[in-house]
């Protein structure tokens, strides 16, 4: 089978709020990430995504969309954004855009005109229900913040379905109507040239029809890679994950199949085989699912083996694994994993097979930001503190400029908190050869480099304690071997290295090794062996 740009692409993820404000309001904007094309073209990635940038009353940020076909004006104008697409273009990144399917603002004109009239044309656009007997909701269901997930709308007596904010009404996907609306949403903006789309929440838009009960899950469970707060309460079988999502994604691919265009999907999905259903049985449905596994794994070499075979096991002959370390949803990986095993963290995910996804700011081994209660912003967070998402959306650090940072104008306040990296800012790691943006870098340029890391098969080796090592095999160029030493002791790894007569070690996290048989504490090495046979 042809393999195409999107089976080992590097895709780097914009948070467009945080990444660059060049209109002094102390929010990020469209010309802001123009601007910082030359960053990612260095860097030597693949694509870019794009968070929400349309119009919207930012209850959650972008999420709750009011306009699906305009851009809102913290982020620029319409024509900003088809300035960066072209600009994009030009620097040899292709653009994904997200594609919110399960829900809209409800100051969006069609939830608007739904409300408004009950025997109107869009009532059936969204999920209306009359009350339970008891005059209570029609279910049990709750919402991603841990609140009940319907809102009684008084003038009519039924209740609304929400996934998330009460300001975020769920769409009917079972209404013909609103899957051509929404596939209009996407002709818009492949007309004007994305290249694709990453779908949010790709599960929600199918909910058991019958809607009944989610069972109660057991105390202290999660089916996510961390803690939901109240969202674990419940098993969430009947409001997600209908079978008949399954037609839907078809439809969309063979849209997104006729521009050319590519579809990363938001599955958390932690049952693999489940999982890799949303790649379609005959790859016509959704191009690249997202495994989150690595997001939740305890940082271990078994762990991380087991979930990386399980996943790479489940895809299909022909698809790719879709490999993601952080986003704008989850602490960030430097905090998660430890600010000494980031280095290794990116050394993962790049080296992997299939498809990587790098969020903004990763690449700097940046930490969760510092943000005090009375200043967080996340609509989660005002309900739980401790699942606040903004820990991981502070604004990127571009020069040592205090205290903005180059994030914005000076004596500008940022929506949040600035937190700098220890490696420094952009400025600082570009003069440092030994800084986790060089690593970043010549990481992606061994990735392209090399057969062995774009299309080569994985195989896991048995290993001292606490190291990770396998090996990418391609067929034409060098073996690889990638030994990730997870502890902060020295690990030998001559019986790793004597298995062939000769190698080379092309990349290390250490910045120095008494010996090249021992792994220094918390280093990362790849290395070339010869072809076998």
């Amino acid at each position: 089978m042809e393999r195409l740009w999107w089976h080992d692409a590097v895709i780097y993820h914009v948070y467009p709020r945080s990444f660059l404000d060049t209109d002094g309001d102390g929010v990020g904007d469209l010309p802001g990430v123009r601007r910082r094309l030359p960053h990612l073209a260095r860097l030597g990635v693949d694509a870019l995504w794009l968070s929400p940038f349309f119009a919207s009353p930012m209850d959650d940020f972008g999420y709750d969309v009011r306009d699906h076909t305009a851009v809102d004006p913290l982020f620029g104008t319409l024509d900003d954004f088809d300035e960066l697409l072209d600009a994009a273009h030009r620097h040899g990144l292709r653009v994904l855009v997200d594609y919110v399917p399960n829900h809209t603002s409800d100051r969006h004109r069609w939830f608007q005109d739904s409300r408004a009239d009950p025997h109107g044309p869009r009532r059936d656009w969204y999920v209306w229900r009359d009350p339970a007997p008891d005059g209570g909701p029609p279910n049990n269901w709750i919402t991603l913040f841990g609140d009940r997930a319907w809102t009684l709308d008084p003038a009519s007596g039924q209740y609304y379905l929400h996934s998330f904010l009460p300001s975020m009404p769920d769409l009917d996907w079972r209404n013909p109507a609103v899957q051509d609306a929404m596939f209009d949403v996407a002709r818009f903006w492949l007309d004007r040239g994305v290249d694709g789309f990453r779908v949010d929440c790709a599960p929600l838009i199918a909910k058991d029809p019958k809607l009944r009960d989610n069972p109660p899950a057991a105390q202290g469970s999660s089916a996510h890679h961390r803690e939901m707060g109240g969202f674990d309460d419940q098993l969430h079988l009947h409001d997600q994950g209908h079978s008949d999502l399954h037609p839907r994604y078809r439809d969309f691919r063979a849209l997104l199949d006729s521009y050319g265009g590519v579809a990363l999907g938001e599955v958390h999905e932690y049952d693999w085989p489940a999982w890799s259903r949303y790649f379609g049985r005959d790859l016509d449905e959704l191009h690249l699912p997202i495994c989150f596994g690595l997001l939740g794994v305890d940082w271990r070499p078994d762990p991380i083996g087991r979930t990386v075979r399980a996943v790479l096991d489940a895809v299909p002959p022909g698809a790719s694994a879709t490999w993601v370390m952080g986003s704008h949803d989850d602490p960030r990986v430097a905090s998660r994993v430890g600010a000494a095993q980031a280095a290794n963290a990116m050394m993962l995910l790049l080296t992997l097979p299939g498809t990587a996804i790098l969020y903004n700011g990763d690449e700097l081994a940046m930490p969760d930001a510092d943000i005090a209660p009375d200043r967080i912003r996340d609509p989660w967070g005002l309900r739980t503190p401790a699942l606040s998402r903004d820990h991981a959306r502070s604004p990127m650090p571009w020069t040592p400029d205090a205290p903005s940072a180059g994030f914005t104008a000076p004596g500008v306040e940022p929506w949040l908190p600035i937190t700098v990296p220890p490696a420094g800012t952009v400025q600082d790691q570009e003069a440092d050869r030994d800084s986790p943006l060089s690593l970043t870098r010549d990481l992606l340029a061994l990735r392209r480099a090399t057969p062995a890391l774009r299309s080569g098969t994985l195989t896991l080796l048995d290993a001292p304690d606490g190291v990770l090592a396998y090996t990418r095999s391609a067929g034409a160029g060098p073996d690889l071997l990638v030994t990730l030493n997870l502890t902060d002791r020295p690990a030998p790894i001559g019986g790793l290295l004597a298995q062939r007569p000769s190698w080379d070690r092309l990349l290390s996290t250490a910045r120095s090794t008494d010996t090249l048989a021992v792994l220094a504490p918390d280093e990362g090495a790849v290395w070339a062996w010869p072809q076998s046979g």
